[in-house]
C-alpha cells in the first residue's frame, strides 16, 4: 500500500541500514537507494508517503532530485538531511520545496518528530502506526515514572493540572534537564492527546526560514517557493505546538506569535488571507526571559502571554536520587537498540554516576551511557566504568610520556577512549580470525571504516594473534 511506502535516498550504507530498520520497526515499507538517479526511477514507479533524502549524494544532489521530483505526480513530501555544519544547505533545500529537514547526526526521535511534522502534508500513517503511538505513550509514562524526586513530583502534579487547563505553558531550565518530556506529558494527558504534537526548535532553523517554517508560505512568496506549503501551526491544528528555545525568536516573529496567541489566526508568508487555528502553545527556554525583557530582547507582552503557567525544571545535580533509575533505563534501552549485551551495573558504578555533577544534565548522562555501551568489551560484558586514572591506563596508551610529565584530564580521557576502542577492535578481529567483513558486521561499522581504524591503530595480524 502506498501509505506504507517510504523512499530513503542515502549514500552511506550504514546510515541507510539504520534508517530502514527503524522505519520497518514503525510499520513502514522503506525503499532504499544510494543515488538521486535511482530515486527518480523509484518515484516514477511507486507512490511514496514521504521521502528522506540526503542533500550530499554522488552525482546528482538531493536538492536537484527534489526539484525534478516535484514535477512527478504523487511524489509526496520530502525531508532533507543536511550536514550539521552547513546551514546554507538547509536554506537551499527549503527554498527548493523541502517540507522539513534533519541535521546530521540525527536520532530516531529526531526522525520520528520530522515524520509527525508531515501530518497534513502526507497520506495518513500506515496501519501499524497506532502500535507505534502506543509504544511511544508507554515509553513516555515509563520515563515520567523515573522522576521520583520531590521537586519533580511537584512538577508532575502541575503537569496534571496544566493538562486540563487549555492555557499556554512556559517550561524553563538548563539545557538537557527534560523540558521536552514535560511538554509531551502535558500534551499526552490533555484532551488534545489524539491530535498532533509538533515540535519546532527555534534555534535550529535558520532565521530567514523560521517564519515560513512556523506559518507556511504561498507559491511565489520568495525565490524557490514553487508551491504552497502549510506551516507547523497548521500542522498542529487541534493539537499542541512545542516551541523550544523560544528565547531565540526574532523580534519580528515575536510580534506574529503574539498575534496568533491573541486572535488564533495568522497569514502565510506571501499570503493575503488569515488562517484560523486551534492550537495549544507550550514553550521552553534555558534563558531568563525576565532579564531578556529588561534588556529589550524579548517582548514584554509576549512574555506575559506565554507565562500563564511557569514550570521550572531543576538540574539533575539537584535530584540525584533519580540518577540510578535513569541509568538503568538508558542502559537497558540502548543495549537493546545497539544490539550489545546489557552490562552489569554495580553499586560502585551507580555511586560514581550519582556523585558526578552532570553539567549537561540528562542529555549528557544519556550520551555518556551510549558511549560506554558501544566501547565495552563485547566478548565479555563488563560494568560501565569512568575513564581510568593515569596510573591505570594501559602502558601502550602513554608511550612517549614520562612519569613526571603532566597530562590534562581531557587528554587522559581521550587516550583512554582510544585505547579501549583499540582493544575492542583487536579482540573482535581475533574472534573472527581476522576476517574483516565479519568483524565489521560484528562491530556494526562499515568495512571501509574498519580498514581505516586497523591502519590508524597499527593493528597487525602477526602481532595481535597468539
Amino acid at each position: 500500500m502506498s501509505d506504507r511506502n517510504v523512499l530513503i535516498v542515502e549514500s552511506d550504507p550504514d546510515q541507510r541500514r539504520r534508517v530502514v530498520a527503524q522505519l520497518q520497526h514503525w510499520g513502514y515499507a522503506p525503499v532504499a537507494v544510494a543515488t538521486a538517479e535511482e530515486a527518480l526511477e523509484a518515484v516514477g514507479r511507486t507512490r511514496f508517503a514521504f521521502s528522506l533524502v540526503a542533500i550530499r549524494l554522488p552525482g546528482m544532489s538531493g536538492i536537484e532530485f527534489l526539484r525534478r521530483a516535484q514535477g512527478l505526480a504523487d511524489s509526496g513530501p520530502v525531508v532533507m538531511v543536511a550536514d550539521s555544519a552547513h546551514s546554507s544547505q538547509i536554506v537551499e533545500a527549503i527554498q527548493a520545496g523541502a517540507d522539513d529537514f534533519l541535521r546530521r547526526p540525527y536520532t530516531a526521535e529526531d526522525l520520528e518528530n520530522a515524520i509527525k511534522g508531515l501530518a497534513g502534508r502526507a497520506p495518513r500513517p500506515p496501519a501499524a502506526a497506532p502500535a507505534a503511538v502506543e509504544e511511544n505513550g508507554a515509553r513516555l509514562e515509563r520515563e515520567l515514572a523515573l522522576l521520583i524526586s520531590p521537586p519533580m513530583r511537584e512538577i508532575q502534579a502541575i503537569v496534571d493540572q496544566a493538562a486540563r487547563a487549555d492555557v499556554t505553558v512556559l517550561v524553563c531550565g538548563e539545557t538537557g534537564v527534560g523540558k521536552e518530556l514535560v511538554a509531551r506529558a502535558i500534551h499526552a494527558r490533555s484532551p488534545r492527546r489524539r491530535a498532533p504534537f509538533v515540535k519546532v526548535n527555534c534555534a535550529a532553523v535558520p532565521r530567514e526560514l523560521l517564519e515560513s517554517e512556523l506559518f507556511g508560505h504561498e507559491r511565489g512568496a520568495f525565490t524557490g517557493a514553487h508551491q504552497r506549503k502549510p506551516g507547523r501551526f497548521e500542522t498542529a491544528d487541534t493539537g499542541t505546538i512545542f516551541l523550544d528555545e523560544i528565547g531565540e525568536l526574532h523580534p519580528a516573529l515575536q510580534a506574529k506569535l503574539l498575534h496568533v496567541l491573541q486572535d488564533g489566526e495568522f497569514s502565510r508568508v506571501g499570503g493575503r488571507h488569515n488562517i484560523t487555528v486551534d492550537v495549544r502553545v507550550i514553550c521552553a527556554t534555558n534563558r531568563d526571559l525576565g532579564r531578556e525583557v529588561a534588556a529589550g530582547r524579548f517582548r514584554e507582552d509576549l512574555f506575559y502571554r506565554l507565562n500563564v503557567i511557569n514550570i521550572l525544571v531543576p538540574p539533575l545535580r539537584e535530584r540525584r536520587e533519580e540518577i540510578p533509575g535513569i541509568v538503568r533505563y538508558f542502559v537497558e534501552r540502548y543495549s537493546r537498540l545497539f544490539g550489545f549485551p546489557e552490562p552489569e551495573i554495580t553499586p560502585e558504578t551507580l555511586q560514581a554516576f550519582v556523585s558526578y555533577a552532570w553539567p549537561g544534565n540528562i542529555r549528557e548522562l544519556e550520551n555518556f551511557i551510549k558511549r560506554m555501551i558501544v566501547l565495552q568489551d563485547l566478548s565479555l560484558p563488563r560494568t560501565l566504568v569512568a575513564p581510568p586514572p593515569p596510573a591505570a591506563l594501559p602502558t601502550g596508551g602513554l608511550e612517549g610520556f614520562t612519569a613526571t610529565k603532566e597530562l590534562s584530564l581531557k587528554e587522559i580521557s581521550r587516550r583512554a577512549v582510544l585505547e579501549a576502542e583499540r582493544q575492542v577492535i583487536r579482540r573482535a578481529l581475533e574472534q573472527c580470525r581476522w576476517n574483516r567483513v565479519k568483524t565489521a558486521k560484528m562491530l556494526k561499522i562499515s568495512y571501509r571504516a574498519l580498514l581505516y581504524k586497523i591502519k590508524d591503530m597499527g593493528l597487525k595480524q602477526d602481532s595481535a594473534a597468539s
